[in-house]
């Protein structure tokens, strides 16, 4: 056995250990995952009423002090106090916020029809910005309905307390208002669809789009550079014929893509927009590996394996249920991202292809590596290299 084989084989304990330690560093945002500062927001539009001898009360001004007092005590969620119902469902189209709490303008007048012999019960409008994520709709679902049900406890306690200092004795309709003081009405905005798959459409695609991505800049690039160029023009016009191939693969990617994902049951809202949007995409993808590879060759592969790895949990979940380190400094350099958030606008926000953010920052993301694609064919050692290997 040769001895750079034994030294391998010496080393091998620390390259399975660091392979282990590289993917259990995957796992960590997904376990037991735990939201900070979850937006949701809150609108108060009770008018309240004027009761003799007490003046004027409002009901909801109550409930909206208690909110903000435990806003201060917990970190999970970030309440948003919010003037008009226009304006949050603004915000929720704009994914501002993942969901919304409202309480109507006569919140106060139906809830001292409460004490009354014909009860009507207030009711609340909880609003789930269910197509901003899916993980995160689903917190705020259980957050929504956790308020109204505390809301309901308390309610319920101060009404049997005042017909017991009274000595009333409850109808039928009393009894069954006291079972729920304050009704809700849960509405889900900007929906996802009724499959599970639609609303994991956006990660869905990008797997697939990543994947060929590198198979595309991978097969592309080594093919041409086996071509045997003697000058720098000559290698930067294979340069530019790799970008050439790769624009065509684009387009095959994207209409590709998104025909497929109709076939498998997605739900694609505009077929032409989603699939120029994957097209564009795919060529930021591949000009940013092919750039990586000019520079590093085979070596440069195993990144954009690893930025897969990394990069697949994080993209399932919202940036407010991620540990603070993933958070702040792997989620914002993921270009992936960007690929996700512009599929999700075009899916649930029934966007259309403009130059919006996410265009704007896979154009960016193509034009800088294409930048470094042609610079790789600058350096004059390795044209002098060529020529001295063409003689």
């Amino acid at each position: 056995m040769k001895l750079a084989n034994q030294k391998l084989i010496y080393f091998s304990p620390i390259i399975v250990g660091a392979v282990i330690f590289i993917f259990i560093l995957t796992l960590i945002p997904s376990v037991s995952p735990e939201p900070k500062d979850l937006p949701i927001a809150f609108v108060n539009a009770d008018e309240g009423m004027t009761v003799p001898a007490k003046g004027k009360v409002n009901i909801g001004d109550q409930i909206e002090q208690n909110m903000k007092d435990s806003s201060t005590e917990q970190s999970s969620v970030k309440w948003i106090f919010v003037s008009t119902t226009k304006e949050v469902e603004k915000g929720l189209n704009k994914q501002k916020y993942y969901g919304a709490l409202i309480i109507p303008k006569d919140f106060t007048k139906k809830q001292a029809t409460l004490h009354t012999a014909q009860p009507d019960a207030p009711a609340i409008r909880l609003l789930v910005n269910q197509g901003m994520n899916t993980a995160a709709s689903t917190i705020a679902n259980q957050v929504l309905n956790g308020a109204v049900d505390k809301m309901n406890e308390n309610m319920r306690l101060q009404l049997v307390k005042r017909f017991e200092q009274n000595g009333t004795q409850l109808s039928a309709n009393q009894a069954l208002a006291l079972a729920a003081p304050i009704q809700k009405t849960v509405i889900n905005v900007n929906e996802t669809g009724t499959h599970s798959i639609n609303g994991n459409a956006p990660v869905s695609l990008f797997q697939p789009l990543w994947m060929a991505s590198i198979a595309g800049a991978a097969i592309v690039f080594f093919s041409i550079q086996k071509i045997t160029v003697s000058s720098r023009k000559e290698k930067i016009i294979n340069q530019a014929g790799l970008v050439i191939i790769g624009a065509a693969l684009a387009l095959a990617a994207g209409f590709g893509l998104a025909w497929m994902a109709e076939l498998v049951g997605i739900t694609v809202p505009s077929f032409l927009d989603t699939a120029l949007f994957l097209a564009i995409a795919y060529f930021s993808f591949f000009t940013l590996i092919s750039a990586v590879l000019s520079w590093l060759g085979l070596k440069g592969l195993p990144i954009f394996v690893i930025i897969l790895f990394f990069g697949a949990p994080l993209l399932s979940m919202a940036p407010e249920i991620m540990p603070d380190f993933y958070r702040e400094w792997i989620y914002p350099w993921l270009p992936m991202r960007f690929m996700v958030d512009g599929v999700r606008e075009l899916f649930f926000f029934r966007e259309q292809l403009t130059w919006n953010h996410s265009v704007y920052a896979l154009a960016l993301i193509a034009l800088i590596s294409l930048c470094a694609l042609f610079a790789s064919a600058l350096p004059v050692s390795s044209v002098k290299k060529e020529k001295s290997h063409s003689i």
